[in-house]
């Protein structure tokens, strides 16, 4: 068992520091208090982004093999440190400890990828001579790294999407400062420990975890030419409000629908529903929120997902065959109870779950929900799926699409016909096929449209949003 120290410091402008042990953090499942770090003032929020100017020019010279050993440094580091990765992601979130596992292979995972693309940043040689006037010209085009960067990143996966900010910007040149989220900031902390056993220049990154209030310099600075954000829609559309002439990418909710046809394959549709609705407690805005199956099929899926939800091992992350663990607050667990009692009360059937007793929440699947309700319209961010039937394709894609979220869908369908239609009619920034919405592989470009974001993540297309076009034209004599 790897035990975890008592408190962390912060990291600023590449260095450890300890100002203050501020920062009261809990094991999610006991709520005692697992750890303390230090949380970061204004004072040294702005010495991190006066020290990611200062880097902008010694970044945007590394040479790519040198940006590439400092990623390679970190996948081996992150191999050596995976239990401890591991345990303290089970303590800080509650995860599963089976999925905290799984979410440090996606971190070794997401770095290893920017370890390659950072020596792949092309550009285009392009011939100008479209008319007599341009005879002779030429031009060519790269990508230049558009300087210091600002990172917020989310509780729930707190290794990975931070991971999803920091690899790309080493791997195209990018200076930054991150906020890890403040109930979950132990990962993006170790991740700054590796990084400071590498040449990266003075100022390269700060790791600050710091309060809400004490954060706005994140988003308001001018100095800082871009803004990633992940987590809530209302948090992140008045953060894009706020964040002036910087570039900004969202990467925000959804509640996800997954369409299965009536040839699907439900034993392989049960399995991955079960995962995509359930898994780390439905905490992640690509979980199963909406089931969409065809009628034919319908009653004996549904009575297959009851009986399954109803036999979901709950309780202790940190013991392996727990599946269901607790959410990351009483609030947020007292609040999706509230939105499965109302969605009851406007007549929809209970088929499993619905019980909550702190912050664990129980596995719960509803069918027939009103589509006026929070439980339909909303993000549930929790263990909770509904159900609902269709009879035409057509029918179940508009279903799909009736929401404000446009994050992932997934269809399981043998028709390839039904496969091209969906990816045509889908409002979504991703269709999975034979599998669910939940699915990611992490070179992917992933993102939504509508209130699920801006722009995409992915090493290769999260560099792009981290740099500019340069453009260069020749009169060749």
């Amino acid at each position: 068992m790897v035990t975890l120290q008592d408190t962390y410091p912060l990291y600023l402008n590449n260095k450890a520091v300890q100002p203050n042990t501020d920062l009261e953090v809990t094991d999610k499942y006991t709520g005692e208090v697992a750890y303390r770090t230090a949380l970061a003032t204004p004072d040294i929020i702005e010495e991190a982004i006066a020290g990611t100017v200062r880097a902008a020019e010694p970044m945007a010279e590394m040479a790519n093999y040198q940006r590439q050993d400092v990623l390679n440094h970190c996948v081996k580091r992150f191999q050596e440190r995976f239990d401890e990765l591991a345990w303290s992601l089970c303590i800080e979130a509650g995860k599963p400890i089976v999925d905290s596992e799984g979410e440090v292979t996606r971190l070794i995972d997401t770095f290893r990828i920017a370890g390659e693309e950072a020596v792949r940043n092309y550009g285009e040689i392009q011939p100008l001579d479209i008319s007599p006037r341009a005879a002779g010209m030429i031009g060519m085009w790269r990508r230049v790294p558009v300087g210091p960067c600002s990172f917020i990143s989310p509780f729930n996966f707190p290794l990975n999407l931070a991971a999803h900010k920091i690899a790309p910007a080493i791997a195209i040149g990018c200076p930054f400062v991150m906020k890890p989220a403040s109930l979950t900031p132990l990962g993006a902390i170790i991740m700054g420990e590796v990084l400071a056993e590498t040449d990266l220049p003075e100022g390269a990154f700060s790791v600050l975890p710091a309060s809400r209030a004490g954060a706005d310099m994140f988003t308001t600075d001018e100095r800082l030419k871009l803004l990633s954000f992940t987590g809530s829609p209302g948090v992140g559309w008045d953060l894009k409000a706020r964040s002036g002439k910087k570039k900004v990418v969202l990467e925000l909710g959804g509640n996800a629908a997954v369409v299965v046809d009536a040839d699907a394959d439900l034993d392989h549709a049960l399995e991955r529903i079960i995962f995509g609705g359930y898994y780390q407690s439905g905490q992640s805005c690509i979980h199963v929120q909406r089931v969409i199956a065809h009628a034919d099929i319908y009653d004996q899926l549904r009575d297959m997902l009851a009986e399954r939800v109803g036999s979901l091992v709950h309780g202790d992350p940190k013991k392996r065959d727990t599946f269901v663990g607790p959410m990351i607050s009483e609030r947020e667990a007292t609040r999706l109870k509230g939105w499965v009692d109302g969605a009851v009360a406007g007549g929809a059937k209970l088929l499993a779950g619905g019980g909550c007793e702190g912050n664990m929440m129980q596995a719960t699947l509803v069918e027939d929900c009103p589509t006026d309700s929070d439980l339909y319209r909303e993000e549930a961010f929790g263990p909770a799926v509904i159900m609902s039937k269709y009879s035409d394709w057509p029918d179940a894609l508009a279903e799909v699409n009736d929401s404000k979220f446009g994050l992932q869908a997934g269809v399981f369908t043998r028709d390839v016909h039904k496969v091209l239609l969906a990816w045509d009619k889908l409002d979504v920034g991703g269709v999975v096929v034979n599998d669910v919405p939940s699915y990611r592989v992490d070179n992917m470009p992933y993102g939504g449209v509508k209130d699920s974001g801006l722009g995409r993540e992915g090493i290769r297309f999260a560099m792009e949003d981290m740099s500019e076009i340069r453009n260069l034209v020749i009169r060749r004599e």
